[in-house]
């Protein structure tokens, strides 16, 4: 193809053409980047994102919320803190915020009552909250705290051998009460024989008592729930006693015997050694259960049965596998399923939630066969903390809000035994290094050749 004058010409005005399509393209997307701000978090676990779980707190929030955060001159704390409190703002369009310094802003920082740097007021409405440290966790926290339109009074019941909740052994329910307190509640202990439950409670919690109660404790309980009142009751394996009134007021029946799993490949995989220690996998639609995506564990637990014949709408929670049973003929590591000795096979419900209208209200009653599954040594298996922290939102009506976890860091160790090590540092060391001498050898071979 000769080149003349006008083909000269054509490829100037092509490149011409070219170079101000490509300058009006960069401009176009530095003017797009400066109008919009699209971000993606492709970290593991979505750690610089918000979770769902606040996602939705921040969608259910009635009214605008204020942030004031005082850090020090730091830029890069600054720019921490404004990233933080800008993916709230993304999802809240009347969510505010500051980051001040407190030496400069002297007045506004002591009318916040800020004593430390790192500090922040949080405020809702009319209500505000002060965390020490700005992250996800806290400021979500502090949130649904402030978003609680009543105080909530969870009672104890104490006196009999029942869950001790300021008690830090294996068995007591001091972690869970710390969760509670996180989030808003307040926790007292009460004792029936000394005193009434008042009129301001929330839901009353009775935890598998190990002495049996007194008729005139039983009479308050009783009465309690003929008024309307909430009520958690867990109840391990064994004779209900002094109870039975309660259960038979309830329409419910705590089977004979203890829940067992003997499943092997399930038991591998959680790592699960005794067979009364039984993992639950299936949740029945609840309010209380449709946010649970994790296994919890449940040990030695009961099943249970509600009566045909009751005023109570009861919604099956837990279910356990269906090669589980209820054991009744003793107790023993090697188990196995015996029809004609009383034994019922799964699969089984050993958690219900009960409803029945009372006055403008309705009444929320939850029964589990099984109070170890909130005890300090247990609470962190599975999602143990979220179903019990779901109960109480329930319970005390606030079932729209939930508990807002930390997010974590997926474990990204390598753990390697002995013999997994020599076999590697053996490929790296020899098989490698032969492999590409061999593979040279081959190559020269196959050049000198031709």
């Amino acid at each position: 193809m000769d080149v003349t004058q006008k083909t000269r010409l054509q490829y100037r005005i092509q490149y011409a053409i070219f170079i101000l399509l490509f300058l009006t393209g960069i401009g176009l997307i530095a003017w797009l980047s400066l109008q919009h701000n699209i971000q993606s978090d492709w970290t593991m676990n979505k750690r610089n994102s918000l979770s769902d779980d606040t996602v939705k707190l921040l969608t259910e929030l009635d009214g605008p919320v204020l942030v004031r955060s005082y850090q020090t001159e730091d830029l890069r704390l600054k720019q921490a803190a404004s990233e933080i409190l800008n993916r709230y703002k993304q999802h809240k369009a009347d969510f505010d915020f500051q980051v001040l310094n407190p030496e400069l802003d002297i007045e506004l920082a002591k009318a916040d009552n800020i004593s430390l740097y790192g500090q922040t007021l949080i405020r809702l409405g009319d209500r505000q909250e002060l965390v020490d440290s700005l992250n996800e966790t806290n400021v979500s926290n502090a949130l649904l705290r402030l978003s609680r339109k009543t105080e909530s009074l969870l009672l104890f019941i104490q006196g009999h051998g029942e869950r001790d909740p300021d008690s830090t052994s294996n068995t007591g329910y001091a972690q869970f009460k710390q969760s509670l307190i996180t989030s808003g509640f307040k926790i007292n202990t009460l004792n029936l024989l000394s005193e009434t439950i008042p009129e301001n409670t929330t839901a009353l919690v009775l935890g598998s008592p190990s002495q049996a109660l007194l008729e005139t404790e039983v009479a308050k309980i009783s009465q309690y729930i003929q008024q309307g009142g909430n009520l958690l009751w867990l109840q391990d394996p064994g004779e209900l006693s002094t109870l039975q009134p309660i259960a038979d007021q309830l329409g419910m029946v705590f089977n004979r015997g203890i829940v067992v799993d003997t499943n092997p490949n399930l038991k591998e995989t959680l790592r699960i050694q005794h067979p009364a220690v039984v993992p639950i996998l299936a949740y029945n639609p609840h309010r209380i259960t449709n946010d649970i995506r994790y296994n919890t564990l449940f040990p030695i637990a009961r099943a249970l049965t509600p009566k045909a014949d009751t005023e109570w709408q009861a919604s099956p929670l837990l279910q356990t596998q269906p090669e589980s049973w209820s054991e009744t003929d003793g107790f023993a590591l090697d188990v196995k399923f015996e029809a004609d000795k009383g034994d019922t096979r799964g699969p089984l419900h050993i958690a219900y939630a009960l409803e029945k209208q009372a006055e403008k209200r309705t009444q929320r009653i939850v029964i589990i066969g099984d109070s170890d599954f909130l005890a300090n040594t247990s609470l962190g298996a599975g999602a143990n903390l979220l179903l019990g922290m779901n109960i109480m939102n329930w319970l005390s009506e606030d079932d729209a809000l939930i508990s807002i976890a930390p997010k974590n860091a997926p474990d990204l160790r390598l753990e390697l035994n002995d013999s997994q090590v020599a076999i590697i540092g053996f490929g790296f060391l020899v098989v490698l290094p032969l492999l590409l001498l061999l593979t040279g050898i081959f190559i020269w071979h196959k050049r000198r050749n031709r």
